[in-house]
Protein backbone atom coordinates (compact mmCIF):
# COMPACT_ATOMS: atom_id res chain seq x y z
CA UNK A 1 0.00 0.00 0.00
CA UNK A 2 1.25 3.46 -0.93
CA UNK A 3 1.16 5.43 2.32
CA UNK A 4 1.88 8.69 0.56
CA UNK A 5 -1.72 8.93 -0.74
CA UNK A 6 -4.85 9.21 1.39
CA UNK A 7 -8.38 9.04 0.01
CA UNK A 8 -10.56 11.09 2.35
CA UNK A 9 -14.34 10.90 1.99
CA UNK A 10 -16.22 13.69 3.76
CA UNK A 11 -19.55 12.38 5.00
CA UNK A 12 -22.62 14.02 6.45
CA UNK A 13 -25.65 11.76 6.83
CA UNK A 14 -24.55 9.84 3.76
CA UNK A 15 -24.85 6.31 5.11
CA UNK A 16 -26.79 5.17 2.03
CA UNK A 17 -24.00 6.39 -0.25
CA UNK A 18 -21.36 4.70 1.90
CA UNK A 19 -23.29 1.44 1.69
CA UNK A 20 -23.49 1.72 -2.08
CA UNK A 21 -20.12 3.16 -3.12
CA UNK A 22 -17.55 2.48 -0.37
CA UNK A 23 -17.03 -1.20 -1.32
CA UNK A 24 -15.78 -0.17 -4.79
CA UNK A 25 -13.58 2.53 -3.27
CA UNK A 26 -11.90 -0.11 -1.12
CA UNK A 27 -11.70 -2.62 -3.97
CA UNK A 28 -10.02 -0.20 -6.36
CA UNK A 29 -8.02 1.95 -3.91
CA UNK A 30 -6.58 -0.18 -1.13
CA UNK A 31 -3.43 -1.08 -3.09
CA UNK A 32 -2.69 2.56 -3.83
CA UNK A 33 -3.86 4.57 -0.81
CA UNK A 34 -5.29 4.62 2.67
CA UNK A 35 -9.06 5.15 2.78
CA UNK A 36 -10.43 7.45 5.46
CA UNK A 37 -13.96 8.70 6.13
CA UNK A 38 -14.21 12.10 7.81
CA UNK A 39 -17.64 12.38 9.38
CA UNK A 40 -19.27 15.79 9.92
CA UNK A 41 -21.31 14.87 13.03
CA UNK A 42 -23.79 12.68 11.15
CA UNK A 43 -27.01 11.64 12.87
CA UNK A 44 -27.90 8.74 10.55
CA UNK A 45 -25.65 6.10 12.11
CA UNK A 46 -22.89 6.48 9.53
CA UNK A 47 -20.03 6.09 12.01
CA UNK A 48 -21.58 3.08 13.71
CA UNK A 49 -22.14 1.48 10.31
CA UNK A 50 -18.51 2.02 9.30
CA UNK A 51 -17.17 0.57 12.53
CA UNK A 52 -19.37 -2.52 12.18
CA UNK A 53 -18.88 -3.22 8.48
CA UNK A 54 -15.60 -1.58 7.41
CA UNK A 55 -13.08 -1.83 10.26
CA UNK A 56 -10.24 -1.32 7.77
CA UNK A 57 -11.42 2.23 7.03
CA UNK A 58 -9.94 5.04 9.08
CA UNK A 59 -12.50 7.31 10.73
CA UNK A 60 -12.12 10.96 11.70
CA UNK A 61 -15.07 12.32 13.69
CA UNK A 62 -15.49 16.07 13.33
CA UNK A 63 -17.39 17.56 16.30
CA UNK A 64 -19.78 19.58 14.09
CA UNK A 65 -21.07 19.89 10.56
CA UNK A 66 -18.82 22.70 9.40
CA UNK A 67 -19.69 22.07 5.77
CA UNK A 68 -17.36 20.94 3.01
CA UNK A 69 -14.70 23.59 3.58
CA UNK A 70 -14.24 23.44 7.36
CA UNK A 71 -14.97 19.72 7.43
CA UNK A 72 -12.07 18.98 5.13
CA UNK A 73 -9.80 21.54 6.78
CA UNK A 74 -10.33 19.94 10.19
CA UNK A 75 -10.00 16.39 8.90
CA UNK A 76 -6.95 16.86 6.68
CA UNK A 77 -5.06 18.52 9.53
CA UNK A 78 -5.06 15.03 11.09
CA UNK A 79 -3.93 13.13 7.97
CA UNK A 80 -0.25 12.46 7.26
CA UNK A 81 0.20 12.03 3.50
CA UNK A 82 1.93 13.57 0.50
CA UNK A 83 -1.25 13.59 -1.56
CA UNK A 84 -4.86 14.00 -0.44
CA UNK A 85 -7.69 12.65 -2.60
CA UNK A 86 -10.88 14.47 -1.70
CA UNK A 87 -13.72 12.16 -2.72
CA UNK A 88 -17.47 12.70 -2.48
CA UNK A 89 -19.40 9.84 -0.91
CA UNK A 90 -21.69 9.64 -3.98
CA UNK A 91 -18.94 8.74 -6.46
CA UNK A 92 -18.41 5.37 -8.08
CA UNK A 93 -14.71 4.86 -8.72
CA UNK A 94 -13.27 2.55 -11.36
CA UNK A 95 -10.31 0.20 -11.60
CA UNK A 96 -6.92 1.96 -11.73
CA UNK A 97 -8.41 5.39 -11.02
CA UNK A 98 -5.62 6.53 -8.67
CA UNK A 99 -2.23 5.64 -10.28
CA UNK A 100 -2.52 7.79 -13.46
CA UNK A 101 -3.28 10.94 -11.47
CA UNK A 102 -0.52 10.33 -8.93
CA UNK A 103 1.89 9.68 -11.79
CA UNK A 104 0.94 13.02 -13.39
CA UNK A 105 1.51 14.82 -10.08
CA UNK A 106 4.83 13.05 -9.48
CA UNK A 107 6.10 14.10 -12.90
CA UNK A 108 4.86 17.71 -12.64
CA UNK A 109 5.82 19.30 -9.29
CA UNK A 110 4.34 22.63 -10.38
CA UNK A 111 0.83 21.08 -10.47
CA UNK A 112 -0.98 21.67 -7.18
CA UNK A 113 -4.21 19.82 -7.91
CA UNK A 114 -5.68 17.50 -10.51
CA UNK A 115 -8.99 15.81 -11.24
CA UNK A 116 -10.03 12.77 -13.29
CA UNK A 117 -12.77 12.87 -15.93
CA UNK A 118 -16.13 13.06 -14.12
CA UNK A 119 -19.04 11.33 -15.81
CA UNK A 120 -22.66 11.10 -14.76
CA UNK A 121 -23.68 8.07 -12.73
CA UNK A 122 -27.26 8.26 -14.03
CA UNK A 123 -26.28 9.07 -17.64
CA UNK A 124 -22.91 7.32 -17.91
CA UNK A 125 -22.31 8.35 -21.52
CA UNK A 126 -22.36 12.01 -20.50
CA UNK A 127 -20.08 14.24 -18.47
CA UNK A 128 -21.27 15.19 -14.99
CA UNK A 129 -22.15 18.71 -13.90
CA UNK A 130 -19.59 19.01 -11.09
CA UNK A 131 -16.28 19.02 -12.93
CA UNK A 132 -16.86 17.16 -16.22
CA UNK A 133 -13.48 17.26 -18.03
CA UNK A 134 -12.06 20.18 -16.07
CA UNK A 135 -13.30 23.52 -14.79
CA UNK A 136 -12.94 27.11 -16.03
CA UNK A 137 -14.42 30.52 -15.20
CA UNK A 138 -15.26 33.44 -17.43
CA UNK A 139 -14.23 37.07 -16.94
CA UNK A 140 -17.15 37.63 -14.57
CA UNK A 141 -16.69 34.61 -12.36
CA UNK A 142 -19.23 32.24 -13.89
CA UNK A 143 -17.94 28.65 -13.75
CA UNK A 144 -18.25 26.11 -16.56
CA UNK A 145 -16.38 23.03 -17.74
CA UNK A 146 -15.00 21.21 -20.70
CA UNK A 147 -18.06 19.09 -21.42
CA UNK A 148 -20.57 21.17 -19.42
CA UNK A 149 -21.84 24.72 -19.89
CA UNK A 150 -24.57 25.61 -17.38
CA UNK A 151 -27.04 22.67 -17.60
CA UNK A 152 -25.87 21.53 -21.06
CA UNK A 153 -23.96 18.24 -20.73
CA UNK A 154 -21.93 16.81 -23.60
CA UNK A 155 -21.45 13.13 -24.32
CA UNK A 156 -17.97 11.85 -23.59
CA UNK A 157 -16.79 10.86 -27.07
CA UNK A 158 -13.10 11.19 -26.26
CA UNK A 159 -13.01 14.82 -27.35
CA UNK A 160 -11.29 15.87 -24.11
CA UNK A 161 -8.88 12.96 -23.74
CA UNK A 162 -5.85 15.19 -23.22
CA UNK A 163 -3.99 16.00 -20.03
CA UNK A 164 -4.84 19.69 -20.08
CA UNK A 165 -4.31 22.67 -17.84
CA UNK A 166 -7.60 23.90 -16.38
CA UNK A 167 -8.67 26.67 -14.03
CA UNK A 168 -10.25 24.56 -11.28
CA UNK A 169 -10.45 20.93 -10.28
CA UNK A 170 -13.70 19.69 -8.83
CA UNK A 171 -14.00 19.13 -5.10
CA UNK A 172 -16.06 16.03 -5.87
CA UNK A 173 -12.81 14.22 -6.74
CA UNK A 174 -9.76 16.40 -6.22
CA UNK A 175 -6.18 15.13 -5.96
CA UNK A 176 -4.15 17.79 -4.17
CA UNK A 177 -0.61 18.10 -2.85
CA UNK A 178 -0.80 18.12 0.93
CA UNK A 179 2.09 20.59 1.12
CA UNK A 180 0.26 23.10 -1.08
CA UNK A 181 -3.05 22.58 0.72
CA UNK A 182 -1.35 23.48 4.00
CA UNK A 183 0.67 26.31 2.44
CA UNK A 184 -2.52 28.01 1.25
CA UNK A 185 -4.39 27.44 4.50
CA UNK A 186 -6.77 24.90 2.98
CA UNK A 187 -10.24 25.93 1.92
CA UNK A 188 -11.88 29.18 2.98
CA UNK A 189 -14.03 27.89 5.86
CA UNK A 190 -16.41 30.85 5.51
CA UNK A 191 -17.65 29.36 2.24
CA UNK A 192 -19.23 26.40 4.11
CA UNK A 193 -19.99 24.66 0.78
CA UNK A 194 -19.85 25.41 -2.96
CA UNK A 195 -17.14 27.31 -4.87
CA UNK A 196 -14.46 26.61 -2.25
CA UNK A 197 -12.46 24.44 -4.65
CA UNK A 198 -12.54 27.19 -7.31
CA UNK A 199 -11.32 29.73 -4.78
CA UNK A 200 -8.59 27.33 -3.64
CA UNK A 201 -7.40 26.68 -7.21
CA UNK A 202 -7.39 30.42 -7.96
CA UNK A 203 -5.22 31.05 -4.90
CA UNK A 204 -2.94 28.20 -5.96
CA UNK A 205 -2.53 29.86 -9.36
CA UNK A 206 -1.71 33.18 -7.68
CA UNK A 207 1.03 31.27 -5.85
CA UNK A 208 2.49 30.03 -9.14
CA UNK A 209 1.00 26.54 -9.34
CA UNK A 210 -0.96 24.89 -12.15
CA UNK A 211 -4.19 22.84 -12.09
CA UNK A 212 -4.74 19.90 -14.47
CA UNK A 213 -7.14 17.17 -15.55
CA UNK A 214 -5.98 13.60 -16.06
CA UNK A 215 -7.97 11.83 -18.82
CA UNK A 216 -6.59 8.39 -17.96
CA UNK A 217 -8.79 8.26 -14.85
CA UNK A 218 -12.59 8.28 -14.87
CA UNK A 219 -15.17 8.22 -12.08
CA UNK A 220 -18.97 8.47 -12.01
CA UNK A 221 -20.78 11.03 -9.85
CA UNK A 222 -24.39 10.93 -8.67
CA UNK A 223 -24.45 14.65 -7.81
CA UNK A 224 -26.78 16.60 -5.53
CA UNK A 225 -26.01 14.26 -2.66
CA UNK A 226 -26.12 16.95 0.02
CA UNK A 227 -28.30 19.70 -1.44
CA UNK A 228 -30.76 19.22 -4.32
CA UNK A 229 -30.12 21.18 -7.51
CA UNK A 230 -33.17 23.40 -6.98
CA UNK A 231 -32.34 24.30 -3.37
CA UNK A 232 -32.60 28.03 -2.61
CA UNK A 233 -29.89 27.51 0.02
CA UNK A 234 -27.62 26.25 -2.76
CA UNK A 235 -28.51 29.37 -4.79
CA UNK A 236 -27.56 31.50 -1.78
CA UNK A 237 -24.24 29.72 -1.19
CA UNK A 238 -23.26 29.77 -4.85
CA UNK A 239 -24.06 33.47 -5.24
CA UNK A 240 -22.52 34.58 -1.93
CA UNK A 241 -19.37 32.53 -2.35
CA UNK A 242 -18.92 33.53 -5.98
CA UNK A 243 -18.89 37.26 -5.30
CA UNK A 244 -16.67 36.71 -2.25
CA UNK A 245 -14.24 34.73 -4.41
CA UNK A 246 -14.19 37.43 -7.07
CA UNK A 247 -13.46 40.16 -4.56
CA UNK A 248 -10.64 38.14 -2.98
CA UNK A 249 -8.93 37.09 -6.20
CA UNK A 250 -9.49 39.61 -8.99
CA UNK A 251 -6.53 41.83 -9.93
CA UNK A 252 -7.06 45.45 -8.93
CA UNK A 253 -7.60 46.81 -12.45
CA UNK A 254 -10.44 44.35 -13.10
CA UNK A 255 -12.20 44.55 -9.75
CA UNK A 256 -14.51 47.55 -10.24
CA UNK A 257 -15.68 46.87 -13.83
CA UNK A 258 -16.37 43.20 -13.06
CA UNK A 259 -18.31 44.04 -9.89
CA UNK A 260 -20.45 46.65 -11.64
CA UNK A 261 -21.46 44.17 -14.35
CA UNK A 262 -22.01 41.38 -11.81
CA UNK A 263 -24.40 43.62 -9.86
CA UNK A 264 -26.38 44.10 -13.06
CA UNK A 265 -26.34 40.40 -14.02
CA UNK A 266 -27.24 39.25 -10.50
CA UNK A 267 -30.10 41.75 -10.47
CA UNK A 268 -31.38 40.32 -13.75
CA UNK A 269 -31.11 36.79 -12.34
CA UNK A 270 -33.01 37.79 -9.20
CA UNK A 271 -35.76 39.45 -11.26
CA UNK A 272 -36.09 36.35 -13.46
CA UNK A 273 -36.44 34.16 -10.36
CA UNK A 274 -39.19 36.47 -9.13
CA UNK A 275 -41.25 36.55 -12.34
CA UNK A 276 -40.92 32.76 -12.62
CA UNK A 277 -42.45 32.40 -9.17
CA UNK A 278 -39.19 31.50 -7.45
CA UNK A 279 -39.39 33.91 -4.53
CA UNK A 280 -37.08 31.74 -2.39
CA UNK A 281 -34.35 31.95 -5.05
CA UNK A 282 -34.98 35.69 -5.52
CA UNK A 283 -34.52 36.21 -1.78
CA UNK A 284 -31.42 33.96 -1.85
CA UNK A 285 -29.74 36.35 -4.32
CA UNK A 286 -30.65 39.37 -2.15
CA UNK A 287 -29.40 37.64 1.00
CA UNK A 288 -26.15 36.66 -0.73
CA UNK A 289 -25.32 40.28 -1.55
CA UNK A 290 -26.40 41.49 1.89
CA UNK A 291 -24.11 38.90 3.50
CA UNK A 292 -21.16 39.98 1.35
CA UNK A 293 -21.50 43.69 2.19
CA UNK A 294 -22.16 43.00 5.86
CA UNK A 295 -18.88 41.07 6.11
CA UNK A 296 -16.91 43.38 3.86
CA UNK A 297 -14.10 44.05 6.43
CA UNK A 298 -13.49 40.29 6.62
CA UNK A 299 -13.34 39.98 2.83
CA UNK A 300 -11.04 43.00 2.66
CA UNK A 301 -8.59 41.38 5.06
CA UNK A 302 -8.54 38.19 2.97
CA UNK A 303 -7.95 40.15 -0.23
CA UNK A 304 -4.97 41.94 1.28
CA UNK A 305 -3.37 38.59 2.15
CA UNK A 306 -3.23 37.50 -1.52
CA UNK A 307 -0.60 38.46 -4.09
CA UNK A 308 -2.73 38.99 -7.18
CA UNK A 309 -1.35 37.76 -10.49
CA UNK A 310 -2.73 37.40 -13.99
CA UNK A 311 -3.41 33.68 -14.22
CA UNK A 312 -4.09 31.16 -16.98
CA UNK A 313 -7.32 29.51 -18.12
CA UNK A 314 -9.74 32.39 -17.54
CA UNK A 315 -12.19 32.84 -20.41
CA UNK A 316 -12.13 36.54 -21.33
CA UNK A 317 -15.65 36.37 -22.75
CA UNK A 318 -19.06 36.28 -21.09
CA UNK A 319 -20.26 32.68 -20.90
CA UNK A 320 -23.82 33.84 -20.13
CA UNK A 321 -24.02 35.78 -23.39
CA UNK A 322 -22.19 33.10 -25.38
CA UNK A 323 -24.45 30.29 -24.15
CA UNK A 324 -27.88 31.86 -23.88
CA UNK A 325 -27.71 34.44 -26.69
CA UNK A 326 -25.08 33.15 -29.10
CA UNK A 327 -26.29 29.58 -28.47
CA UNK A 328 -22.86 28.04 -27.92
CA UNK A 329 -23.64 24.68 -26.34
CA UNK A 330 -20.21 23.06 -26.29
CA UNK A 331 -16.85 24.04 -24.85
CA UNK A 332 -15.24 23.46 -28.25
CA UNK A 333 -17.51 26.16 -29.74
CA UNK A 334 -15.93 28.86 -27.58
CA UNK A 335 -13.19 30.96 -29.25
CA UNK A 336 -10.01 29.48 -27.81
CA UNK A 337 -8.00 32.70 -28.22
CA UNK A 338 -10.12 34.22 -25.44
CA UNK A 339 -8.60 31.93 -22.80
CA UNK A 340 -5.70 33.45 -20.90
CA UNK A 341 -2.39 31.61 -21.25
Amino acid sequence: MDKKTAVVILNWNGKSFLEKFLPAVLQYSSQDARVIVADNASSDGSVEYLKAHFPEVGIIENPENGGFAKGYNDALAKVDADYFVLLNSDIEVTENWIPPVISLLDKNPEVAACQPIIRSYHQPEKFEYAGAAGGFIDAYGYPFCRGRIFQQLEEDLGQYNDAAEIFWATGACMFVRAEVFRQLGGFDADFFAHMEEIDFCWRAKHAGYRIMVCPDSRVFHVGGGTLPKQSSFKTYLNMRNNISMLYKNLPRHRLVPVFILRLLLDGIAAFKFLIDGGFADFWAVVRAHMSFYRRFPVHRKKRLSISHEEVSCIYRGNIVVDHFIRRKKKFSALPQHKFTR
